[in-house]
């Protein structure tokens, strides 16, 4: 197990793919896969589009999975004229347990700022749900050597006004953009020195036993033969997965990462 006993999770951001018959069909794939020593290891969380949500909700319910059923993205309010858009009561309502927010490609592609983060955070905890806050830097910030100032800011205001039990049991994944659908990855070093910077700024700024609570993630071309190593390094408390979550076997393969440990 991670470090102080934080139990990992290992989470599938299955962003837009998969039509809801392929999202039962995946869910019940990777459900044959795991056994009970997986869920005790670690917890497991898969993020499928809005429309599959439902479908993979009554899987999980009639088949009694234990895999926690989570969303890619939610508006900050809980109603209104917002057209297109999804509150946190309505995610709540179909058993959602872990909900991503601001994630690289919310930040790049549409905009999102710290704050409208921070708003989406504090609406997914309001709505009984847990977020796992994303942050990363891009190719030219870490090669202009900007990458710890710019995760420290992403911190800083994506948490901001939250106290320090609330951080205690978040969530936060640490993607460095240039490694995510690119085949590159962070070395194991390269991802635990930032993990490490992020548990030392929430320390400094929410205390020893938030710092010690918040589970880490890494991101970023996360795939069965390089999760072992990364998940061994002491300030990294799981995975957010992307392409690879998208084949149940290679998934599982990746939640078994403590089979392939040495």
């Amino acid at each position: 197990m991670a470090s102080n006993d934080r139990k990992p999770l290992i989470s599938g951001n299955w962003k837009m793919n998969h039509n809801h018959f392929e999202a039962i069909q995946t869910i019940q794939k990777l459900a044959y896969a795991l056994e009970k020593d997986d869920y005790e290891a670690v917890d497991v969380s898969v993020h499928p589009p809005f429309t599959d949500l439902r479908s993979v909700q009554t899987v999980i319910q009639a088949d009694d999975i234990p895999i926690a059923l989570g969303a890619q993205n939610v508006h900050q309010e809980t109603s209104g004229a917002f057209t297109g858009e999804v509150s946190p009561t309505m995610l709540a309502k179909l058993d959602v347990s872990y909900v991503i927010v601001g994630h690289s490609e919310r930040r790049e592609l549409f905009g999102e700022t710290d704050e409208i983060v921070n708003a989406k955070a504090k609406a997914v905890l309001a709505a009984g749900m847990t977020p796992i806050v994303c942050c990363g830097e891009t190719l030219e910030e870490r090669t202009a050597g900007q990458a710890e100032s710019k995760v420290a800011g992403q911190i800083s205001g994506s948490l901001a006004g939250l106290d320090a039990a609330t951080v205690g049991d978040l969530v936060v994944a640490y993607e460095p953009i240039w490694a995510i659908g690119t085949g590159e990855t962070a070395t194991p070093e390269d991802a635990q020195q930032m993990c490490g910077h992020i548990r030392s700024l929430i320390e400094s700024e929410w205390g020893a036993a938030a710092a010690a609570g918040v589970r880490i993630q890494y991101g970023g071309s996360v795939k069965p033969g390089n999760a072992p190593e990364l998940m061994a390094q002491p300030d990294i408390d799981g995975a957010l997965v992307g392409g690879a979550s998208l084949d149940a076997d290679d998934f599982s393969r990746i939640v078994k990462y403590p089979l392939y440990q040495a």
